[in-house]
């Protein structure tokens, strides 16, 4: 009698995490340990997914453990890698459960792009053998009755978790094993047999059978709920559905027949006879309609013999009248099962491979918070070099300090030497024009990859199209058009960068040629440079005056202001504070993170000091510029007036202009420099990211066309299929065997196969006051003549799946600092990258980036 259903398992094809993932990691953390150590736990996650869904599982608690701990580690890995179809591509592809195949091979599965789905699956698979191993337990024994019914609810649970999570995790119609319907019939039967073994082992312990009535009332109650929800969907194998029937029947007769020993003890004769002919009413039909699906002979033979014993003193002894079926009072209900609720972690031998990855929301706000970081730190360094170069551009226009050094008028200003020297140690106007000429290369080798990148998109986009046009609303899948959006959009975001720094290197040479001659001069030997600047007569009486003391003081605290600067934009770079805990635990108490309130008030509380500092050191700047341009004019009317002082000290302050622009021009032409190499190795993940997507989608686009080819072949009248392209390779799989599997007692050893049913016998009928399930939906379907396996038939391996690389998500680096003519002045920063209207800015990064290994883009030698 005690036959139980099991679910087969849902076969998954072949999934590379390990690429995907990686370079992922390694675009996101900087290298060192930490990046190593989550680069070592995605080895070991591939490992754990071979292992709970690559592979046949033996029907044993250990192969749950390796299911369970694999469905932890997803729930633990899906806020922290940002899994989406337009990411972190990686396309999980699963067979049917129920889905037998066809005679060409095919099946029915589905591939998406969501790790909702990969767990929806992982957790059926997880329901799944926990069914069979609670249908594999011996049931003579009380820890194997305890472990099935636990085995079942766990079961129950799964699927009862699936129903109510399923069509929020998929961003489709899912396949029928796992739609609401489905499952929800699934949790519902898992839990009838849970119950029915509640109630074997209250049977075999001698409970009181007023209690053991109750039980197997409600797994009669259990089942014919199940029944009911099947019977109409035919999403379940046609095998599944007698069996319910006959199930709901017989503890239905159970319950009558206890209740009847109650009635007994109660002396109540004639409720004993009427609930025991109610009993054999029930196994009588049990056994004339299902009897291929159940064994019912011994519990046949236990309610006659009852119900002999029971007429036969009845009409010698008590002369009880006996009620009818509808003046019994109904046997009551005790619910002992319950689905047993998915709680994170499942498995006791769970521990988190990621567990020190901070989730996503958190790695966001992260980046978010560096880049105001950034700007901040950038805006307090802006300031203060706008100021030096303001105090520069005042002392050149006074020709300061080279007008109180030259009091000889026929030799160069110590100042001006220095300049000079300083030049030609950096390598003098040589170095600005090797690195003037260097800039269209590197512009070159950018655009290049961009337009690759690009080129990539568009030939699989056309390709896309072609085939939409070709298969109409067969071809079910992501536009391509929709899906590269966001590369589209981030690639106009990188071409946008492109045009501004062309437009700064056009910025720089042009201030380069107005001072090319200046600093030309200061590249001159003292000799040559002395010559090349005009004499004038002596102003030996301005020496020792108290207007060049005052200047020369002054200066000498300019000076010190402008050391004090270097020290401060040193101390303000070095300052560093991670606020990962604080988001982790924002992130815990309210479920989300307030990036900007919090980083508003950590960057305030941290920098806020520095600021005032800063603003300190303008004012004071700015006070002292004033008094230096009143001391000058005092000293400018003391000077003597004559032509020739007045062309020397026009030709000194060019000097003095053509140094400051000389370094500001190497300054802006090296960063320049490090911009596009850092530039370049932006665009190879970009140009990575979409020869990654367009490869998955190549390869996601094979698997449809094979499967299109297959379902049109199966098709009654097959219209002509369009022609598939060359790259199109069909393989024929293996038919999967019936995956269901109906245990049945193990008590009893298995009779002789009946005769079968032919397809026109008529069902036979049944009474409505027989209060049994109504009939199989499909009574002319035709019965088994085997006995049933008590083993799930061996899950054949179907062919193999092309696998494929998913791409990571991009995560910019912040461009370089101060390459530009105007880094420091009125207008913006053409080099620093600006969103554009409505688009997240680039997130901060640590460490730089690696550059891929080889690069997609070779530079020319």
């Amino acid at each position: 009698m005690a036959t139980f259903i099991s679910v087969p398992l849902k076969k998954s094809s072949e999934v590379d995490l390990v690429k995907p993932l990686t370079k992922f990691i390694q675009n996101t953390y900087p290298a060192g340990e930490e990046q190593a150590e989550y680069c070592r736990a995605v080895d070991e996650l591939n490992k754990l997914r071979k292992s709970a869904v690559g592979r046949p599982l033996d029907k044993h608690e250990s192969s749950l453990e390796t299911v369970m701990r694999y469905y932890d580690q997803l729930s633990s890995i899906e806020p922290k890698f940002p899994f989406s179809e337009g990411q972190l591509c990686l396309t999980f592809t699963w067979k049917d459960a129920f889905d037998k195949g066809s005679l060409f091979g095919g099946s029915v599965k589905l591939a998406l792009a969501s790790l909702g789905y990969e767990k929806t699956c992982v957790l059926f698979n997880m329901g799944a053998l926990a069914s069979q191993i609670a249908s594999e337990q011996n049931l003579d024994n009380d820890e194997a009755l305890k472990a099935a019914s636990r085995f079942y609810q766990l079961a129950s649970g799964a699927f009862s978790h699936i129903k109510d999570t399923v069509l929020s995790a998929l961003s489709r119609e899912p396949t029928v094993d796992i739609s609401p319907d489905t499952v929800g019939t699934l949790s519902v039967i898992m839990l009838a047999q849970a119950q029915e073994v509640i109630f074997l082992k209250a049977t075999r312990d001698k409970m009181k059978d007023a209690v053991i009535a109750k039980l197997a009332n409600q797994a009669a109650e259990f089942y014919g709920d199940a029944f009911k929800q099947c019977q109409y969907k035919d999403a379940l194998p046609k095998e599944v559905y007698p069996v319910l029937a006959a199930k709901h029947c017989i503890m239905q007769a159970q319950a009558q027949y206890h209740q009847s020993v109650l009635a007994k003890q109660q002396k109540k004769f004639g409720e004993e006879i009427g609930r025991l002919q109610h009993a054999a009413d029930l196994v009588k039909t049990v056994s004339s309609r299902y009897d291929e699906y159940v064994n019912v002979k011994d519990l046949s033979d236990k309610i006659n013999r009852a119900l002999t014993a029971a007429k036969k003193d009845n009409d010698f002894i008590y002369h009880d009248r006996v009620p009818d079926l509808k003046d019994l009072e109904p046997v009551g209900k005790a619910p002992l099962v319950k689905p047993t609720p998915i709680v994170i972690p499942l498995s006791q031998k769970y521990s988190d491979l990621f567990e020190k990855m901070v989730p996503l929301a958190v790695q966001q706000s992260l980046s978010i918070y560096n880049q105001r970081k950034a700007e901040l730190i950038n805006t307090s360094i802006a300031r203060m070099r706008d100021a030096t170069v303001l105090c520069n551009g005042v002392l050149a226009s006074l020709n300061l300090p080279a007008a109180i050094e030259d009091v000889s008028g026929d030799s160069v200003p110590q100042s001006i030497l220095q300049k000079s020297k300083a030049i030609i140690e950096q390598g003098g106007i040589q170095t600005i024009d090797q690195l003037i000429r260097d800039l269209p290369e590197l512009l070159q080798r950018n655009r290049e990859i961009l337009d690759e990148s690009l080129k990539f998109l568009d030939e699989e986009e056309a390709t896309d199209n072609d085939l939409k046009s070709k298969f109409k609303e067969r071809w079910q899948r992501t536009p391509s058009t929709e899906l590269y959006k966001p590369l589209r959009a981030e690639g106009s975001n990188l071409r946008n960068v492109l045009d501004k720094a062309i437009a700064a290197d056009a910025v720089v040479k042009e201030r380069y040629q107005s001072q090319r001659e200046a600093i030309a001069i200061l590249c001159k030997p003292e000799a040559e440079l002395n010559a090349a600047i005009p004499s004038a007569n002596p102003a030996k009486t301005m020496q020792g005056s108290e207007v060049v003391n005052t200047l020369k003081s002054l200066l000498a605290q300019l000076d010190e202001i402008k050391k004090e600067r270097e020290q401060l934009e040193n101390d303000i770079k070095s300052v560093n504070f991670d606020m990962t805990s604080k988001f982790l635990t924002a992130l815990a108490q309210d479920g989300a993170i307030n990036e900007e309130a919090l980083s508003v008030t950590e960057l305030d509380r941290v920098y806020g000091s520095y600021t005032d500092r800063v603003q300190r050191n303008l004012t004071k700047q700015e006070e002292i510029i004033g008094n230096i341009q009143v001391s000058h004019q005092e000293f400018s009317k003391m000077r003597q007036s004559n032509s020739e002082a007045n062309l020397r000290e026009e030709v000194l302050k060019k000097l003095a202009a053509g140094h400051d622009s000389y370094v500001e021009l190497v300054a802006n032409l090296r960063e320049g420099t490090k911009f596009y190499n850092d530039l370049t190795e932006i665009l190879l993940k970009f140009q990575g990211k979409c020869s990654d997507i367009v490869f998955a989608r190549k390869t996601e686009r094979d698997e449809l066309l094979k499967d299109l080819q297959q379902s049109i072949a199966r098709e009654p009248s097959a219209p002509s299929m369009p022609a598939v392209p060359s790259y199109q390779n069909a393989a024929a799989s293996t038919p999967t065997p019936a995956p269901w599997t109906v245990y049945p007692a193990k008590q009893p050893p298995p009779r002789p196969p009946p005769p079968t049913v032919p397809a026109s016998a008529p069902a036979a009928p049944v009474s409505a006051a027989q209060n049994i399930a109504p009939p199989v939906a499909n009574a002319s379907a035709p019965v088994p003549s085997q006995p049933l396996s008590s083993t799930i038939p061996s899950q054949a391996q179907g062919p193999p799946f092309a696998t494929y690389p998913g791409y990571t998500g991009y995560y910019g680096m912040p461009m370089p600092v101060g390459y530009n003519p105007y880094m420091y002045g009125q207008t913006m920063p053409p080099y620093l990258y600006q969103p554009q209207a409505g688009q997240a800015p680039y997130p901060a990064q640590q460490g730089g980036f690696p550059c891929p290994q080889p690069p997609y883009y070779q530079p020319p030698q």
